[in-house]
């Protein structure tokens, strides 16, 4: 399942002088509109020679219901910015040549009508395009030298004519029930950088990427003669705990496995190429965190064992002797910077929490994109990691002419846990007065809530409620102790660490207990359905969204099958485990619910399928509960489309709206 997403706000007011009297404005609070002017930023990228930054910036198209795209050239001395492409769709993954004087990016091409490899000169003229796949580029890299790309691309299908003739029955192993045709593999294929004739360099039932999009940008080694890519045994992501690092040669396609652990992904040489870093769960255990690992002279260790936590992305600093971790700690996102031999040194970001993408120059300058409690994403860089950040973009300027709730974080302690959540005030907070509270729990399980700015807390702020979004044991933002305590363990303990910061909350004296509310999507909708079942008198109305509510079945027809195992040991087939399975779905509790309903979901939901929420729609309707369903007619986990979020948005608000005031 995927994630989601402090103190009394001053009232900034501006006074106008006029002969009588002065004219008070107050700032509006964030709206549903306001949905339609947040620009995304994303694949930020320093040049070499840390002089400038191209990103992608994405803009909804409220009217056609679509994205703008495009690609935005910044200089770090000044932040002047220019705009390098236009109308062009589909842009992802930005590359600098090694020397500086390319851009390479992906971007849906119309001619082949797949998404291809360009790459533009930056002394001026139009990109170029430089791969003709039948299936289309979905990642690449430069060669050393600049003058090769290794790409990945899925295999065509094999007896096309076959097929037509609906000669197309498939085999059921570990995919799921949204497949509907045999899953080609991904493979590896280098392409000259001018452009030409590409060769592909493997081939196989194993697979560089998955159904579900699980897929690692291959890198080469420093001499150019081969490059290493994460290797899963077959193309479903229900097998893509069990990858491997893998080396193929170039020209060659000779492979061979330099990393056995499984688990492996996210492969990255130093910049010396003497050292080969890389994601895995600490200790190969799913329900650890991600530690990087680095393999120097034959030998693998966990360089980042002391620090004890989830590390979500890094990269390597200059000189190959360290390297930049991006995480959360608590209830905010920072970076360490972490010595392959030594210990982690936590960066002072002041209120500036990085969002997960990050490029390090061969100078040491740090591009990233980041947010703060009451602004959006923008574009940050750093000079050195000794540096404060200073933001290059304000693409998202607008908030700051808003009223933005402020927000704290709130802390207790539970089962020998110190834990903690994120409680945002009402725009409009008066001391002494009790407001009803909302409470939004993030998915994942494996994710956390921060205090970054988000949208749908600042909608629900701005109409009087209180926000309370708590962490629970399996979130990623105090350690893998806590994270792990999950196992074995996934309504009972996090409902519990739920309960345990509501009452936290409530004893601050401001909370109306009479009107509370739980909501989430995802692994927050499951957890919304369990404590509407286990909890049934304390809440007033619920949005349960993407809700996983029934393990057994959710084992049996999503894509992750071999992840669910991991939260229970075994099978729920099987007789030892037959029991806990069901214990820990919400729909076992269903008939204790009395809180009024709304459940929203994606139609083609691949992630948490939509007979969960059929199912629990059913049972609370037939219950005599007030419920109602709305399905999205897209294959999402939360519809990607700017009119269909706003809807999931006003229907989300308008429920707590109308069960809490």
């Amino acid at each position: 399942m995927k994630k989601l997403q402090h103190v009394f706000i001053a009232f900034a007011c501006v006074f106008l002088t006029a002969p009588v009297f002065a004219q008070t404005t107050v700032r509006q609070p964030f709206q549903l509109k306001d949905l339609r002017k947040l620009v995304r930023i994303s694949s930020p990228r320093i040049s070499p020679d840390g002089k400038q930054v191209a990103f992608i910036a994405t803009r909804p198209d409220w009217k056609n219901d679509k994205t703008k795209q495009e690609i935005d050239l910044v200089q770090v001395a000044n932040g002047a910015a220019r705009s390098l492409t236009f109308q062009r769709k589909g842009l992802s993954f930005l590359r600098w040549s090694p020397n500086g004087k390319q851009l390479a990016f992906l971007a849906y091409d119309p001619q082949t009508k797949k998404t291809q490899l360009f790459v533009m000169p930056m002394d001026g003229g139009d990109a170029v395009r430089i791969t003709s796949s039948k299936t289309g580029v979905d990642a690449y890299a430069w060669s050393p030298n600049g003058k090769q790309f290794a790409f990945i691309a899925q295999d065509t299908v094999p007896h096309p004519k076959a097929i037509k003739h609906h000669d197309d029955a498939f085999r059921v192993t570990d995919n799921n029930y949204m497949v509907r045709a045999a899953v080609q593999p991904w493979h590896l294929w280098v392409v000259p950088a001018k452009g030409g004739k590409a060769k592909q360099l493997t081939n196989g039932k194993w697979s560089l990427g998955t159904d579900q999009g699980s897929m690692s940008a291959p890198v080469w080694t420093a001499n150019g003669k081969a490059v290493v890519v994460c290797k899963f045994p077959t193309v479903w992501e229900g097998d893509a705990w069990h990858s491997v690092l893998t080396s193929v040669a170039v020209p060659s396609g000779k492979t061979k496995t330099v990393v056995t652990d499984q688990g492996a992904f996210q492969p990255l040489f130093a910049p010396d190429g003497k050292s080969l870093a890389f994601l895995r769960p600490r200790n190969g255990d799913q329900n650890n965190g991600f530690a990087v690992y680095v393999k120097q002279n034959g030998k693998i260790r966990d360089v980042t064992a002391a620090l004890d936590r989830n590390i979500n992305n890094f990269v390597w600093l200059p000189g190959g002797k360290a390297m930049l971790l991006l995480a959360e700690k608590g209830t905010r996102e920072v970076m360490w910077e972490q010595p392959v031999d030594g210990t982690a040194k936590l960066l002072n970001m002041g209120k500036v929490m990085p969002g997960g993408q990050v490029s390090v120059s061969k100078t040491g300058e740090i591009a990233f994109t980041a947010s703060t409690a009451s602004h959006p994403s923008e574009l940050y860089i750093m000079k050195s990691v000794n540096s404060r950040p200073h933001r290059l973009t304000n693409l998202n300027a607008f908030v700051d002419s808003l009223a933005i709730a402020k927000n704290e974080t709130v802390r207790w302690k539970l089962d020998g846990f110190h834990e903690d959540g994120v409680l945002t005030y009402p725009v409009h907070f008066e001391k002494g007065k009790k407001y009803p509270l909302v409470l939004v729990i993030h998915g994942g399980p494996e994710g956390a809530s921060t205090v970054r700015f988000s949208p749908l807390v600042q909608l629900l702020a701005a109409q009087g409620f209180l926000v309370f979004q708590p962490n629970y044991r399996g979130s990623i933002n105090l350690g893998d102790a806590y994270q792990h305590a999950i196992y074995r363990n996934t309504g009972k303990g996090p409902g519990e660490d739920v309960m345990a910061g509501l009452k936290t909350v409530e004893g601050m004296g401001i909370v109306n207990k009479s009107l509370i509310g739980v909501t989430g999507w995802s692994y927050g909708g499951y957890m919304t359905s369990w404590l509407i079942g286990n909890y049934p008198d304390v809440w007033k109305a619920a949005v349960s969204g993407a809700a996983l509510n029934d393990w057994v079945m959710d084992y049996t027809i999503a894509y992750y099958q071999t992840g669910d195992l991991y939260f229970f040991g075994g099978s729920p087939w099987v007789k030892r485990y037959w029991k806990i399975w069901r214990e820990q779905s919400p729909i076992e509790y269903a008939l204790r619910v009395k809180a009024p309903t709304l459940i929203m979901g994606d139609a083609g939901d691949p992630n948490v399928p939509i007979v969960n929420s059929y199912e629990m729609f059913h049972a609370l309707r037939d219950n005599g509960v007030p419920v109602e369903f709305y399905v999205y007619p897209a294959n999402t986990h939360f519809p990607h489309d700017i009119v269909r979020a706003t809807d999931v948005y006003r229907r989300w608000v308008g429920w707590m709206v109308k069960y809490l005031k």
